[in-house]
């Protein structure tokens, strides 16, 4: 066999010295077999190296033990954190994760959507925020969102988005904010934790003052989009509720350019709170997601699809289960994490 070829079958059966239908016996557990013979054929796959064709095994209805996760990028700390823990959960349950970099381009998540199709995996989770993507619609196998909502039928995992802005403004207000501004990536119906600013300041009688940056923004361009929606409103706001804790960091960097003393004279508070961003920028005030339940509760749901049965079943030390059928899932709760910017 020419050392640059994968080994097939035939050759693990050449080595064995058996049939193809034997080794395909052994392999697949079917059927009795002599120690001898199972041994033989050990034996050759260990020395051969040989490997499985997992979209064969899905095509004869077996499963490939593999999920696929598509994120916008795990170079943002939060998705970074959440690949983590979903590749952790999931391998603890003896499955595969192949992790899907959309970059916030449509045509690449459409391009990863066909490719973990076509791939045979079990299941999806996708937590990429691309909008238009018709192509979830043919979707035939389990998938779940994380902070998505695509569709009624397909449960969205998530943290409680308004009850987070509402908290992160409250706070700001109690602070001697008087006229705080929100720095969003996309304005819209769909942005909670926006629903959840607006909300306190309609309740206070303040004018809300939205900014956005889209979290796509190459990373050498973005402090200075941040730094031109600033300069734009510097006279009429006094604090910042940013929806991300990288936002947050440019409006710190922001806000000492200016000579501004946080928090005497100006306010920060932050969202996500990843143990990356709390390490960079520990005194941070920020609204921290509960990230490892995020992505447990994920594939909780996911592995009850695959395997048709109880969530809990997955999962029974976390106290956050979900019921069979259940597709509109409760939001996860968030916590205050103050610190020294607000």
């Amino acid at each position: 066999m020419p050392a640059h070829r994968e080994p097939t079958l035939a050759d693990v059966a050449e080595a064995a010295g058996v049939s193809l239908t034997t080794v395909s016996r052994v392999l697949n557990n079917r059927g009795y077999l002599s120690r001898e013979t199972r041994d033989r054929v050990a034996a050759a796959v260990s020395r051969l190296g040989y490997r499985p064709n997992q979209v064969a095994r899905a095509l004869h209805g077996k499963s490939t033990r593999s999920v696929g996760l598509i994120v916008p990028t795990v170079r943002l700390p939060f998705f970074g954190e959440l690949a983590e823990h979903v590749e952790d959960a999931l391998a603890n349950h003896g499955y595969r994760t192949f992790i899907c970099n959309s970059m916030g381009k449509a045509d690449r998540e459409r391009g990863y959507l066909d490719l973990l199709i076509s791939h045979r995996v079990d299941g999806i989770i996708s937590g990429a925020h691309n909008e238009d993507i018709p192509e979830y619609d043919k979707v035939r196998m389990p998938l779940v969102t994380i902070d998505r909502m695509l569709s009624p039928a397909i449960p969205d995992v998530h943290c409680d988005n308004e009850e987070g802005g509402r908290v992160a403004t409250t706070h700001l207000l109690s602070r001697g904010a008087r006229r705080p501004a929100l720095l969003t990536s996309r304005s819209g119906a769909h942005n909670m934790r926006e629903a959840g600013y607006r909300s306190v300041l309609a309740e206070a009688g303040i004018e809300p003052v939205v900014l956005t940056a889209d979290f796509h923004i190459p990373d050498a361009e973005r402090p200075g989009v941040i730094r031109n929606r600033l300069d734009a409103v510097a006279p009429i706001i006094d604090a910042v509720f940013a929806t991300d804790d990288l936002s947050a960091a440019d409006v710190l960097e922001w806000a000492a350019s200016q000579g501004l003393a946080v928090p005497e004279e100006f306010k920060v508070v932050g969202f996500d709170g990843t143990s990356a961003m709390r390490r960079a920028v520990p005194g941070l005030t920020t609204v921290q997601q509960p990230i490892a339940r995020i992505a447990h509760r994920a594939v909780q749901i996911l592995l009850s699809q695959i395997h048709g049965s109880h969530v809990g079943d997955f999962e029974k030390e976390h106290d956050d289960q979900v019921q069979v059928g259940d597709l509109v899932t409760p939001p996860l709760g968030i916590a205050l994490v103050e610190g020294r910017t607000a």
